[in-house]
């Protein structure tokens, strides 16, 4: 019976892992697709296209915004419904169940976060752009786990459990940052409004609610309201797919509203809106002979030191303290080396980053210096990631951690 459970649980993950890996790949065409429109004959016409606005609805009822900001705010929103559900699977049933699970990702991902926060922090203080702190602090699981498939055939699971838990855990920490951090002024009635809608779908888990329209409906004035309140609509999908029904095991998962609703949209997710939202991110101009300048631009320096030298300290420094004290454990087949690999490519932090920098820079200098250095940080990091995994396949196989 255990067995069975455990089997069902693995599939789950695999399933999960797979999708995440190759639509790391799709985003990865997508984003050089928008640097080559952005840096070619066709740069005004895909601006042009990007601030198109675009009304939905009646007279006084409708909402109007431009391209960019219907990706950004709206289908976004999907994006994070879908991280949002993926984040609760993961505490119901998954690799976060139990504190003896989570608090070696946990404790990983939090030291992810603080330590590019800190240098990205020094580097840029008692300067305007400092609030672009949060900028480094996030890690893509779509591209890390695209990268490790590539780098580590033999990688053993465990690594890939502890990388996937790391960035789930990673995103929930960088939700928590966007919703206190990036909101400027509050709308305290649209915000109650939220709140209200949002403590009726925590309550589906007891009443046992199973309409998908009732969901959806739920879901689309609880985006509303976020999006009157000040705080990001984003957080709206993300409170949804929290508040949906799991049950109580891996048997009652399969027929659970979450389940019904991850496995609609989490390909949308992957494959139609992150590709989209690369494609109107990432197509940034890029003048050659200002690089250098740019590179020794704070913004520039806080994020690239911030990704690729502060994710790899956070993360194998808090991960190292953690298993040195004994607090928590490896599986048997993960070797240190594999750890400190995984770390690397912690500090691929393409969507997550990129979305943060929207919310943080205003200016098109320095939001285009922020995107350009997001992009060399995450292939740096990629890179030396990558060649990490490779080195290891050499070391004998009998050097594992104890």
């Amino acid at each position: 019976m255990k067995a069975n459970m455990n089997n069902k649980k693995e599939n789950v993950f695999l399933e999960f892992y797979k999708s995440e890996s190759f639509s790391g790949f799709i985003l990865l065409i997508f984003a050089i697709i928008a640097m080559v429109m952005a840096n070619s004959n066709f740069s005004e016409q895909y601006d042009h296209i990007l601030h198109t606005y675009i009304a939905i609805g009646y007279k006084n009822m409708s909402i109007s915004m431009s391209i960019l900001h219907w990706i950004n705010d709206g289908l976004m929103a999907i994006f994070f419904f879908v991280v949002g559900m993926e984040i609760k699977r993961e505490l119901v049933i998954g690799e976060l169940k139990s504190a003896k699970q989570r608090i070696l990702p946990v404790s990983a991902a939090a030291g992810g976060m603080i330590v590019p926060a800190v240098i990205y922090t020094l580097i840029n203080l008692g300067r305007p752009t400092v609030i672009g702190w949060g900028i480094p602090t996030a890690t893509d699981i779509a591209f890390a786990l695209g990268i490790l498939s590539i780098a580590g055939r033999k990688v053993p699971k465990g690594i890939k459990v502890f990388l996937t838990a790391l960035a789930i855990a990673d995103d929930l920490g960088a939700i928590i940052v966007i919703a206190i951090f990036y909101t400027n002024k509050i709308y305290w009635r649209a915000l109650l409004a939220a709140l209200i809608i949002f403590a009726i779908l925590m309550l589906t888990e007891k009443t046992k609610v199973k309409s998908v329209l009732f969901f959806t409906i739920a879901g689309f004035f609880l985006w509303l309201c976020f999006l009157r309140s000040g705080i990001h609509s984003t957080i709206a999908g993300v409170m949804l797919g929290i508040s949906l029904p799991t049950g109580r095991n891996n048997d009652e998962f399969k027929s659970s509203m979450l389940y019904k609703f991850e496995h609609i949209l989490a390909p949308w997710s992957s494959f139609v809106i992150m590709p989209l939202f690369a494609l109107s991110n990432a197509g940034v101009h890029i003048d050659i002979k200002s690089i250098s300048k740019m590179v020794l631009d704070p913004v520039s320096l806080g994020i690239i030191l911030g990704l690729f030298v502060g994710k790899q300290l956070g993360i194998f420094g808090m991960s190292y303290i953690m298993l040195k004290f004994k607090i928590a454990k490896l599986s048997p087949k993960v070797k240190l080396q594999q750890l400190y690999g995984a770390s690397i490519l912690g500090g691929i932090g393409f969507t997550m980053s990129m979305f943060i920098s929207t919310l943080a820079f205003t200016d098109n200098e320095l939001l285009s210096t922020a995107k350009i250095s997001i992009m060399f940080a995450s292939l740096l990091s990629a890179i030396v990631g990558s060649a990490i995994f490779k080195l290891i396949a050499i070391v004998p196989k009998d050097e594992h951690v104890r």
